[in-house]
């Protein structure tokens, strides 16, 4: 069996957010066995899976990254859409647009500390659009 279903996450500030609810809850019933491929249709963030339990991780996660990729270097060429464009772009390349999260017993097979990030790069990114694909049985 293979579903294919398109939704919008709700639009979430810069930052690291933990959106595993939101995304189950706009997903069709599960297979008991299977993979779930999840998709972001943006360059400007990206999805992860990280620690869902203290918050203190996704604060020091966007701490990390802007260490990492800074606003505003004079060698960037991509600028006119603002200072946080072209390094929401450098981090989304270093995390990736997309995960598959295993699937059993009809529920996603995370562990006790994991939970999906959407990790926002961007002031305003707005609502970002993600492809579920599911495949199982």
């Amino acid at each position: 069996m293979w579903q294919q279903i398109e939704f919008s996450l709700k639009e979430h500030r810069r930052g690291f957010h933990v959106v595993t609810g939101e995304i189950i809850g706009k997903l069709p019933t599960l297979p008991k066995v299977g993979l779930l491929h999840l998709f972001i249709k943006h360059t400007s963030c990206a999805l992860s899976i990280n620690e869902n339990a203290d918050p203190d991780v996704r604060i020091d996660m966007e701490g990390i990254f802007n260490h990492l990729i800074k606003e505003g270097e004079p060698y960037y060429q991509h600028t006119l859409e603002g200072l946080d464009d072209m390094p929401a772009h450098a981090k989304c390349s270093i995390i990736g647009p997309s995960l598959t999260i295993p699937i059993s017993n009809g529920k996603l097979n995370l562990g006790t500390w994991q939970g999906i990030y959407l990790c926002e790069f961007r002031d305003y990114g707005g609502a970002r659009k993600i492809v579920a694909t599911i495949s199982g049985e």
